[in-house]
């Protein structure tokens, strides 16, 4: 059991890109957890697609020992997260178990969107803020700028900024100095009533839940009943410990430490992030208050291709929804697709990870249907109904007033981009509420817009349009009244409801038209003609056909009367006719996934 006095718990928070993994690496090798042989770059970030992509999407905590002037040894707790916008909520969970935060800032690029939204969310949980400029070895490096932005944006003592390189490890040895000297130890007593926070758990074959708790107050060893509060269901931990790189067993974990507990949880609904674990004979006296809720944005439809993955699938969204707590599902069912899961996220990049881990982690192949947002229907009744699925939009006769959610959009962008940037927003349907110049060279820009307009390729747009430098950071407003439609997709006249959506009126024909076409290069040719339909309340607003495949039946005749050929020909018509009206279009997945992709 480790002296409280000589643990510090933090975190780094930052905005995408600005080198948080990197730092992490350089910490772990500065306490040698690990040999020069055996290190790779992004060593916290396990999942294959993290080290693909280059970006964190799972908060990781690991222990590392520091010798302090060479006599005190201390253990520094650190806890690294995500910094995309869609991973924000990661970034609240991670802050719950620390009392420091190192806030990152690229020397390159300066303050950015998200590096302000952690900020706030730092102070939220009065965490001491540790200041540091990295990526100092850069030729465009400019350390005053960024001095003068964290003093004049962010309200921090520029004074106190620590200079790093965590490419190079410079300034490394001098902010692990600084960590100790500024972030306070945690408090609690190990002798009170066990008070733990559950801040993430991961599922092991063998062993089942791993929970990953911060102790507030008391202590937790092997062989104690602990409680779940939220549940009241008991269990004996079997092991505690902390994490190196793995997990190392220990002979306890007491108050001010950050670890795992390992009970023979099997029921993966049990553990619950947010939860609050206690001893069942001598309880704390109430629940810490966990986390806020979370409120996914985006939803979709997922459907196993193979129907007989049904039960695969579902257990897959349960060990990930137990990793990721942000991911909601329910059972849902389509004609087109069977059985499959309605789920809720937090942006696109959240649903192309969850898509992403199904397939490579679990083996799955699955299809997601467009992506919609929350919708609120007030109807003629006077009932009030949220929708989020088109199966579930009642007659438009008897909607009194649709609306739908908006967003307060944060863009800062140096002001050589401003004229596309707010071309983009008004191509959205942005409305401008400020215009602020934060330097010379960089502009804030804020707008209101609709999220569903956010949601298919905003991020991706405003990245390229500036090049990669500007940011963006957005929360949810309020809900609007919108003119709001049914857009079906008809393949040989039958509808094919994966493929509807809920979509604002003036963007109804370009949609319907770009669906049309991509369905008409990705769905093969068949015996007979295929028309592809886009139609609203029955009317059709776009249409592609798709010829169909011709056998020569004239080829065996040669000369004689024409009247001979025209029979064949007559015949082969009246049978692709019928063939029409009884064939089903065979829909490939590669077609559903090129509708998702809003480009041309």
């Amino acid at each position: 059991m480790k002296d409280k006095k000589y643990i510090r718990n933090f975190s780094i928070i930052a905005h995408i890109d600005h080198g948080k993994s990197t730092l992490a690496d350089r910490f772990i090798q500065s306490a040698h957890l690990i040999s020069d042989r055996d290190f790779h770059d992004q060593l916290l970030d396990s999942m294959e697609i993290e080290q693909e992509r280059g970006i964190t999407i799972k908060s990781q905590a690991i222990s590392l020992p520091y010798i302090l002037h060479g006599s005190e040894e201390y253990v520094l707790n650190l806890v690294d997260t995500p910094g995309h916008v869609d991973f924000s909520y990661e970034v609240s969970r991670a802050l719950t178990a620390c009392e420091g935060a190192v806030l990152l800032i690229d020397a390159t690029q300066g303050v950015q969107a998200q590096t302000v939204s952690n900020l706030y969310m730092a102070l939220e949980n009065d965490l001491e803020i540790v200041p540091v400029i990295n990526k100092i070895d850069l030729p465009g490096a400019d350390i005053e700028m960024v001095k003068r932005e964290i003093r004049d944006d962010l309200g921090l003592d520029s004074e106190s900024v620590i200079l790093v390189s965590a490419k190079y490890g410079t300034g490394i040895e001098k902010l692990m100095e600084e960590l100790v000297e500024r972030i306070p130890p945690p408090a609690g007593s190990p002798d009170a009533p066990l008070q733990a926070l559950i801040f993430d758990s991961h599922y092991d074959a063998y062993r089942g839940v791993i929970v990953h708790i911060r102790v507030f107050e008391g202590t937790v060893k092997p062989g104690q009943q602990i409680q779940l509060i939220s549940t009241d269901s008991v269990y004996k931990v079997e092991e505690t410990g902390i994490f190196r790189l793995g997990l190392r067993r220990t002979e306890s974990l007491s108050a001010g430490e950050v670890g795992y507990v390992i009970a023979g949880i099997k029921v993966l609904t049990n553990a619950r992030v947010g939860d609050t674990v206690t001893d069942s004979e001598n309880k704390c006296k109430a629940p810490l208050p966990g986390f806020r809720e979370v409120k996914p944005v985006v939803f979709s439809s997922i459907y196993p291709i193979d129907s007989n993955d049904y039960e695969l699938l579902k257990i897959a969204l349960e060990k990930l929804q137990l990793n990721d707590a942000s991911l909601i599902y329910e059972k849902d069912s389509s004609a087109a697709l069977g059985f499959g899961f309605r789920c809720g996220f937090l942006g696109l990049l959240h649903l192309e990870i969850i898509q992403e881990r199904l397939e490579k982690e679990y083996n799955l192949g699955v299809i997601f249907t467009a992506p919609s947002v929350r919708y609120r229907l007030t109807l003629r009744k006077g009932d009030v109904k949220y929708i989020d699925n088109p199966q579930d939009y009642p007659e438009p006769a008897s909607i009194e007033i649709t609306e739908e959610p908006y967003i307060k959009a944060a863009i800062i962008s140096p002001d050589t981009y401003l004229g596309n940037i707010i071309n983009l927003c008004l191509e959205k349907r942005g409305i401008q509420k400020s215009l602020n110049y934060l330097d010379e060279k960089r502009v804030e820009l804020v707008y209101e817009m609709p999220l569903a307009e956010v949601i298919y390729d905003f991020y991706d747009r405003l990245k390229s349009l500036s090049k990669g430098y500007a940011s963006f950071d957005y929360e949810i407003t309020d809900y609007r009244i919108t003119d709001l439609v049914k857009l079906d997709i008809l393949l040989n006249s039958k509808p094919v409801d994966a493929l509807s959506m809920l979509i604002f009126r003036e963007n109804a024909y370009a949609r319907a038209r770009m669906i049309c076409r991509k369905l008409r290069e990705e769905i093969p040719r068949h015996q007979f003609k295929i028309p592809i339909q886009g139609t609203i309340s029955g009317h059709i607003i776009a249409r592609e056909t798709i010829s169909a495949l011709r056998k020569d039946v004239t080829s065996k005749c040669y000369g004689g009367d024409i009247t001979r050929k025209r029979k064949l020909l007559e015949k082969q018509k009246a049978g692709k006719k019928r063939m029409k009206l009884i064939g089903n279009v065979q829909l490939p997945q590669s077609a559903f996934l090129a509708v998702l992709k809003n480009s041309d």
